[in-house]
């Protein structure tokens, strides 16, 4: 199937349409089993159509738009969801040697492998280029020793993004290596976090010298923050929403146990609300609920609702402009992530100002679905994972604006001669 149909010089949404209609027409199965169907959407290049070929097909978020529709429209399961396809793929695909790339993305577009982001620390939170859990080389392997905190789906990962400090002489941006670590190695021990949701999103990660490869260090040793930067990158324009990707409920990886399932039952289903912020969705149920609860002719609420399409609206255009080199500033992951959080708090405060009363209920007694509860609930964790807001605002001030940097050691000083909360280096 061809990524793109011409009529008079220009690409045709229809055709593009009619073209992703006959090929679900020939492939959709709901009988078939969840990893069946991922694999023939990575073989078509539609498990992530957004990345370049041969695992992509380069295409832009209107074109993606018009693949979501067509999944929809035929009521099959979109693609694997999680941080492999989101952060890891991208990342390989910049940093990673031939070998290493075709080792690990194929099998994150097929959904065999679940991924886990093994970054902020308890005392490095903010500061992440201050982590402190320490590999030691020995051989051709590393030790790794250390604790991880809000590490998002780290009870079903089978690979973590690890990094680790791999020389504490050199300054603390300077050290560190970026790995593609076996979760399931010796020394490894993922404890859940509960969160106000009820779920357990986040967890814990103990490291207690745990191996691995040598030949998993992605991009150059002692160059990882150049690599976390690009992981980063992608996280905070992923988070503000410019990938469009339509995801499936079912759970990547080999330890939810959904790849051998069929693939029908999960139609309908949706993922939780931690896996997105707000969208066209959240606008849609918010303007539902105030036709039925008589609230549409109320001036405020229509005010507010004009006020969040607009939000939704800048943030699809702006990630339309990001697209082009020539309009780039830099900072379009920061600033997507900022217009991401402002639209999720005005949700809320919407959804509370429309519900009234039974925003508190949430569960089987509940009058809605509990979607706008759940969401409200949620709502402090984007504002703070992938960088918070206060940190967004840093770097678009230092390195966007050029705005001059907070006052702090010298950026020669050896890692090893900071202060440290604790350390055993």
């Amino acid at each position: 199937m061809s990524g793109r149909q011409t009529v008079g010089g220009a690409t045709s949404a229809d055709g593009l349409r009619a073209e992703l209609d006959a090929w679900m027409a020939d492939n959709w199965d709901p009988a078939m089993s969840v990893r069946e169907w991922w694999q023939r959407l990575a073989s078509a290049g539609l498990s992530n159509p957004t990345l370049g070929e041969p695992f992509g097909r380069g295409w832009s978020r209107n074109e993606t738009r018009v693949l979501v529709e067509a999944i929809r429209a035929a009521g099959a399961i979109g693609s694997p969801a999680g941080l492999g396809m989101l952060l890891a793929a991208p990342t390989i695909l910049e940093h990673g040697t031939p070998e290493q790339i075709e080792r690990y993305v194929p099998s994150i577009l097929n959904g065999t492998d679940s991924w886990c982001q093994l970054f902020s620390e308890p005392g490095a939170g903010s500061d992440l280029a201050g982590l402190q859990a320490k590999a030691i080389r020995d051989g051709d392997e590393w030790i790794v020793s250390g604790q991880k905190v809000w590490t998002s789906e780290g009870a079903h990962a089978d690979l973590g993004m690890l990094v680790a400090r791999t020389d504490p002489t050199a300054p603390k941006h300077r050290g560190l290596s970026w790995f593609a670590f076996d979760m399931a190695a010796d020394g490894v021990e993922v404890r859940p976090l509960r969160e106000m949701t009820g779920r357990s999103l986040f967890n814990e990660v103990f490291l207690d010298e745990a191996r691995v490869p040598h030949a998993n260090v992605i991009g150059e040793l002692n160059d990882g923050w150049r690599v976390t930067n690009t992981t980063l990158a992608v996280e905070r324009a992923g988070i503000g929403g410019s990938h469009g990707l339509a995801y499936a409920a079912a759970h990547p990886g080999s330890i939810a146990g959904h790849l051998d399932r069929p693939a029908g039952p999960f139609r309908g289903k949706r993922l939780p609300l931690a896996a997105g912020g707000v969208g066209p969705g959240t606008l849609g149920q918010l303007t539902a609920q105030a036709r039925q609860r008589g609230r549409a002719d109320d001036p405020v609420v229509r005010q507010e609702l004009a006020a969040l399409h607009t939000d939704l609206e800048l943030m699809r255009l702006s990630a339309v402009r990001g697209r082009h080199r020539s309009q780039r500033t830099g900072g379009e992951g920061n600033l997507a992530k900022l217009r991401m959080t402002a639209a999720l708090r005005r949700a809320r405060s919407l959804a509370g100002s429309i519900l009234g009363a039974d925003m508190t209920l949430w569960g089987a007694d509940a009058a809605t679905d509990g979607v706008l509860q759940e969401m409200t609930v949620f709502s402090p964790a984007p504002s703070i994972y992938g960088g918070t807001d206060e940190i967004q605002r840093n770097i678009i001030g230092e390195r966007v604006l050029g705005l001059p940097r907070e006052p702090g050691p010298d950026p020669a000083t050896p890692f090893r001669e900071l202060p440290q909360n604790a350390t055993s280096w």
